[in-house]
C-alpha cells in the first residue's frame, strides 16, 4: 500500500530522540526519501537534540539552542512531517494505522518504533501530593524540559540531594553545583558508577567530587521523601535522614514498550527484535534504541543506538538487504563532572586466569586498569588520562592480540621522541574517534581531503566532538594532520587558542566555574601560569582543571565573586 499522490511508501516514526533521529537521518542518506513519505512523531515540542549535553545546559555551560542535532527547520528542509508535542496512543498493525492524543489517526506501511525510555523512580513514600501530583522540589532528569525546570527551582534552594551516582545522577549533579547550593549525591552502591567502573576508579572519582564540593553518601537506601507541602529531607533504610529542599531521582531509565505491547508487539525488558531491527512478530515494524531488545540485551549506551540505526536504515531501504545487527561491544568515552573516562568490557577479572595490569595515582586522579584474557583485552578502564583511549579502544573492539609489554600499552616511554605525526600514522582508519557520534579517523581524515581544513568545518560536517566533547582534542589533532597543518582561522578560535595573552571565554560565566580560554598549555610562559594560579587562591577556588579544549576551569569560584573574576580576566 502505497500514497495516493506518489509512489513513496509511508513510513511513520514514534520517537524523535537520538535513536529515532539517527535512524531518520541514516534512512535519507541512503536514499530513503526517494522511497518514503516520513512522518515523525515526537512528545517534546523540540526537534530531536543531544541528551548527552543536557548536564551542560543544567549548568549554563551551553544554551538549548546549542545542543541540537536536527533543529525543526531540518524537518522541513528535508520534506519531512514532523508532529512535536504530539503523542502516539495506540498502534492498529491490523490496519496499519497509529492514533494520536488530539485523536488523528495515521496510516503506515512501514513503521519505527523509538520510543527510548523514561526515569526509573524507584518506590518510596512521600513522591507525590494526595491530589496525585508531584511534591514540588521533587524532579527526575531526562529531558530538556527537565532541565528548566530543576534551573528554575535551584535558584531558591540551600541544599540540593540527587539519588544516584551513575552517570547521570553525577552530571546532574554538576549542574546543581553552579546555583550556589549545597549539593550532595546519594547512592545504594558501595562506589560511584559500578557499571562502568571498579572500587578503585570510583574512589578516586569520588575524592575529585569531594574537592568540587558535592558530599557524597554511599550504600543508602532512600525510603522517603520528607515535607507535606513542599521537599524538607530524605529519610533512609538505616534510619538516617538529611535535610534538604531539592531532590533530583536519576535512578536509571526503564524502556518504553508499552505501545508495543498493547498492539500485541512480543516485549520482555524491551521490543524484542531480529538482526534486521525488525519486531519477531510484524516484518513491517522496525525498532531501534533503549526500547529494542536484540538477543536478551537492551542497550543505553549511544554506540550501540547508532549501530542500530545504521543496519536498520541499510535494510528499510535495500540500500543492504543482507545487513544484520549481531551485538555491540560495550565500550564508551565520557566525560563525568568534568573528568575524562573511558570504560570498556568488564569491569575486574571474571574467570581464573585473568590477567590485570593496573595503574593508580590519586593524587593526580588518575586510573588506568586492563583486564586480559588469552592475551586479548576483555576490559579496561581510564580515569583522568585518555592519552591511551584510542588504541586500547581498537584492541577491544577488534579483539586483537596484546603485546607482551603490557605497561606499553598504558604508559608513553618515548614521548620525547614520539611526534604527532607519528601517532597519527599508528592509528587505523576504522578507529574509533567520537563514541558519542560514532565517526571515525577515517572519515575524519576524508573530510579534511574533501576540502573541510578547519575544525569547526570538520565538526559540523561528521558531528565528531559534538557529544561529550572529550574527544574534540584528538579530532583537532587529526584535522591538522590529515591538513598538513593548514587549518583555516577559525580552527584555532576554537579550540581556544590565541598566540600569546589569556583572553576570557564565551562571554559569559556558569554560575560557579570560571572557564578561561587560553593558548595551548604546552605554550604558555610562567607569567601566564603563574596569573591563574594567583587568580585561583584570590578566588577561592579549590580545584583548577587543564580541559581537553585547553580550557582553565576554577571549580567551585563563589558565585558573588564571579563578576571580579572576569574583570581580572578582562
Amino acid at each position: 500500500m502505497t500514497s495516493k499522490q506518489t509512489s513513496k511508501q509511508r513510513l511513520v516514526v514514534i520517537g524523535n530522540g537520538m535513536a529515532g533521529a539517527r535512524a531518520v537521518e541514516d534512512i535519507l542518506t541512503r536514499g530513503g526519501s526517494e522511497q518514503f513519505e516520513i512522518t515523525v512523531f515526537g512528545e517534546e515540542p523540540h526537534g530531536s537534540y543531544n541528551r548527552i549535553l543536557l548536564s551542560s545546559v543544567l549548568s549554563g555551560a551551553q544554551d538549548m539552542q546549542d545542543i541540537y542535532l536536527n533543529p525543526i527547520e531540518w524537518y522541513q528542509e528535508n520534506n519531512i512531517t514532523l508532529r512535536a508535542g504530539v503523542r502516539v496512543t495506540a498502534i492498529d498493525r491490523a490496519t496499519k494505522q497509529v492514533s494520536t492524543a488530539n485523536g488523528d489517526v495515521v496510516p503506515y506501511d512501514k513503521l519505527l518504533i523509538a520510543t527510548g525510555s523514561r526515569p526509573f523512580v524507584p518506590p518510596m513514600e512521600g513522591l507525590d501530593m494526595a491530589d496525585g501530583k508531584r511534591k514540588p522540589g521533587v524532579f527526575v532528569f531526562r529531558t530538556l524540559d527537565d532541565c528548566t525546570r530543576i534551573a528554575s527551582y535551584a535558584t531558591k534552594c540551600k541544599r540540593a540531594v540527587v539519588i544516584g551516582g551513575g552517570l547521570l545522577g553525577l552530571e546532574a549533579a554538576r549542574g546543581l553545583l553552579n546555583y550556589g547550593a549545597q549539593v550532595h549525591v546519594v547512592h545504594l552502591a558501595t562506589h560511584l558508577m559500578e557499571q562502568q567502573l571498579d572500587a578503585d576508579a570510583g574512589a578516586i572519582l569520588k575524592g575529585t567530587m569531594e574537592k568540587m564540593g558535592v558530599q557524597l553518601h554511599l550504600q543508602k537506601i532512600t525510603t522517603a521523601i520528607l515535607g507535606e507541602d513542599m521537599v524538607t529531607g530524605l529519610s533512609f533504610k538505616d534510619g538516617s535522614t538529611l535535610d534538604c529542599d531539592m531532590v533530583v531521582i536519576s535512578c536509571g531509565i526503564k524502556p518504553n514498550n508499552e505501545l508495543a505491547a498493547e498492539c500485541g508487539l512480543k516485549v520482555e525488558r524491551a521490543i524484542v527484535v531480529d538482526d534486521q531491527m525488525r519486531s519477531v512478530d510484524d516484518p513491517d515494524v522496525y525498532v531501534v534504541g533503549e526500547c529494542a531488545q536484540h538477543r536478551g540485551r537492551v542497550y543505553g549506551l549511544v554506540t550501540p543506538l547508532w549501530d542500530q540505526a545504521q543496519v536498520l536504515a541499510n535494510h528499510l531501504t535495500g540500500f543492504d538487504p543482507e545487513a544484520a545487527y549481531t551485538g555491540s561491544k560495550l565500550a564508551t568515552k565520557l566525560k563525568v563532572m568534568g573528568v575524562e573516562l573511558a570504560s570498556m568490557g568488564i569491569t575486574g577479572p571474571a574467570n581464573e586466569g585473568d590477567e590485570v595490569v593496573q595503574i593508580a595515582e590519586p593524587q593526580r586522579g588518575t586510573y588506568k586498569k586492563m583486564v586480559i584474557r588469552d592475551n586479548k583485552l576483555v576490559g579496561a578502564i581510564l580515569l583522568g588520562d585518555l592519552s591511551k583511549a584510542a588504541p586500547l579502544m581498537q584492541a577491544f573492539d577488534k579483539n586483537t592480540l596484546l603485546p607482551e609489554d603490557r605497561l606499553s600499552l598504558l604508559l608513553d616511554f618515548d614521548t620525547s621522541t614520539k611526534t604527532k605525526q607519528m601517532t597519527m600514522l599508528e592509528m587505523p582508519d576504522e578507529a574509533r574517534v567520537c563514541n558519542c557520534n560514532n565517526v571515525t579517523k577515517g572519515e575524519i581524515r576524508r573530510c579534511v581531503l574533501g576540502g573541510q581544513h578547519s575544525l569547526k568545518g570538520v565538526m559540523a560536517a561528521t558531528r565528531a566532538g559534538t557529544g561529550c566533547g572529550s574527544c574534540k582534542m584528538l579530532v583537532q589533532d587529526i584535522v591538522e594532520w590529515a591538513s598538513e597543518g593548514h587549518l583555516d582561522a577559525d580552527a584555532a578560535e576554537d579550540a581556544g587558542a590565541s598566540n600569546t595573552a589569556l583572553t576570557t571565554g564565551a562571554g559569559r560565566i556558569p554560575l560557579g566555574m570560571a572557564p578561561i580560554a587560553t593558548q595551548d598549555m604546552r605554550g604558555l610562559t610562567p607569567t601566564e601560569l603563574r596569573k591563574i594560579a594567583d587568580l585561583a587562591e584570590r578566588c577561592n577556588a579549590p580545584t583548577v582543571r587543564i580541559t581537553d579544549g585547553y580550557n582553565v576551569d576554577l571549580l567551585g569560584a563563589k558565585k558573588d565573586g564571579l563578576l571580579a573574576i572576569w574583570d581580572q580576566l578582562s
